[in-house]
């Protein structure tokens, strides 16, 4: 807080510009105004004058009272995008290099020297989850505890390795250029962590928490409604969390959400993943090494290409005995020897089918041009048990170009904006650091923070006459 003595005020201006005018200021307390630099809050005191009179006063006032106006952000995550911790208290171990107990929690996600060979078999067996088709859920390994550290703080959003390293920056960019601009970190920027692996019909609990958060982050910051941030999965979970919500709560917390290459439609990804897993980028790691553990998330399930962006007869995987479609997933399953994943899809699609605009002003940006996984062919003489050929279309390298431009849809659908900005080669990861997306969220913050300076001054000014 900065705090403006009347006294002073006087002193200064009333030499210099105003002599010729009487200004008798009223105040019980020391302080005739509070300012708060990150967002427009002013507690004025009575003050008696004749602004008619005079234009210079105006102009003093109209530049004393623009201070900057933010709007506080919370951060909401990707699949991958936050730390977990784990504990393990586990009776075996699928390797004698593997720990099987430990006496307090540790990182394993984001932990670099856990993802090298031989002791990927213990993080795989760690972090894996075990589906019960009775329950509809699914729980950790024997032995094994895992937590989502960080909530409502920034720094387990903003880098996924605990160690700073440079591969787990993730929200860092964003949040460093928000401080540019005012913010404070854990005052006016917060991160909302989930564990990822799980789909939203798990993620219940984090719903109810995002609210509760988002409430207090707007009555900390003086009643000014939160822009959310969010990206990959972060963007449909967003959609999921405010779809939950009336309309009026929507407008009093809730100024816009920014979406980073968010999966709208699903990914056909998530089909390469299923079928031969995903080494995350690193060469020292095998495909199939990792599917073990990838195939186990509901996320991915529900991260699967949806109907209301695929058609019913377009060809996912091409096999010479049977082609597959969005229709064929329960075949396709059976297929791979893995018939948990068709169950966890009838327990994630009806919050990937569940597609109603988010009723809030939307910022939508995403990559595009890069290369993106579009089919799965199999060489004749080849079934699903074997290595595809991986066909190519338009994307980020991750999501397909259609799911990224599903917010597209909801322009015609809601009263509210959804302004769209395409971002060329750039990939999935990369658009966390690109520059033009910088400064894209810089304009826009500035923009809300000159409407509301304008607001607050002329609101506060009326009280003066």
């Amino acid at each position: 807080m900065t705090f403006i003595k009347s006294s002073d005020v006087y002193k200064h201006f009333t030499r210099q510009i105003f002599l010729s005018n009487t200004i008798t200021v009223e105040s019980k307390q020391q302080n005739s105004i509070v300012r708060s630099e990150s967002q427009c809050h002013y507690q004025s005191r009575p003050v008696t004058m004749n602004l008619r009179s005079n234009l210079k006063l105006l102009i003093f006032f109209s530049i004393f009272l623009l201070v900057r106006c933010l709007n506080p952000i919370v951060f909401i995550p990707g699949d991958g995008g936050a730390q977990l911790e784990a504990k393990l208290n586990k009776t075996d171990a699928v390797h004698y290099i593997c720990q099987k107990t430990t006496n307090d929690f540790f990182n394993i996600w984001l932990n670099m020297e856990l993802l090298v060979p031989l002791v990927i078999d213990c993080w795989i067996d760690n972090v894996k989850l075990i589906y019960d088709n009775q329950t509809r859920t699914t729980r950790n390994n024997d032995g094994v505890e895992i937590r989502v550290p960080g909530w409502g703080s920034t720094e387990t959003v903003e880098w996924l390795d605990p160690s700073h390293a440079a591969t787990g920056s993730y929200f860092y960019d964003i949040s460093n250029t928000l401080m540019g601009l005012g913010h404070k970190r854990n005052v006016t920027v917060k991160g909302a962590p989930y564990d990822f692996r799980k789909a939203p019909n798990e993620n219940v609990d984090f719903f109810t928490k995002l609210k509760t958060l988002i409430e207090d982050t707007y009555t900390e910051n003086n009643n000014t409604p939160v822009i959310l941030i969010a990206h990959s999965m972060g963007g449909p979970m967003s959609l999921t969390f405010l779809n939950r919500q009336s309309q009026s709560w929507k407008d009093k917390y809730i100024q816009s959400l920014i979406t980073l290459n968010g999966v709208w439609g699903g990914s056909m990804k998530a089909i390469k993943v299923y079928a031969i897993g995903d080494n995350l980028g690193s060469y020292v790691l095998r495909e199939s090494i990792m599917r073990a553990e990838q195939i186990t998330s509901p996320s991915l399930a529900w991260l699967l290409p949806s109907k209301l962006f695929w058609k019913p007869d377009e060809i996912l995987v091409q096999t010479d005995k049977k082609n597959y479609t969005v229709n064929d997933l329960e075949e396709f399953f059976k297929g791979i020897g893995f018939t948990d994943g068709w169950e966890m899809r009838k327990d994630t699609e009806p919050y990937q089918i569940n597609f109603h605009p988010p009723g809030v002003e939307v910022h939508c940006l995403y990559g595009s041009s890069v290369d993106t996984v579009e089919r799965l062919y199999y060489k004749p003489g080849t079934f699903l048990d074997g290595y595809p050929t991986l066909i190519y279309g338009d994307g980020d390298g991750t999501v397909n170009r259609r799911s990224l431009e599903g917010c597209l849809h909801w322009r015609s659908l809601q009263k509210q904006k959804v302004f769209v900005q395409e971002l060329p080669k750039v990939d999935h990861l990369q658009i966390l650091h690109d520059k033009t997306m910088l400064k894209y969220i810089s304009e826009v913050i500035k923009k809300y923070s000159v409407a509301k300076r304008k607001e607050s001054f002329w609101d506060k000014l009326s009280n003066l006459w």
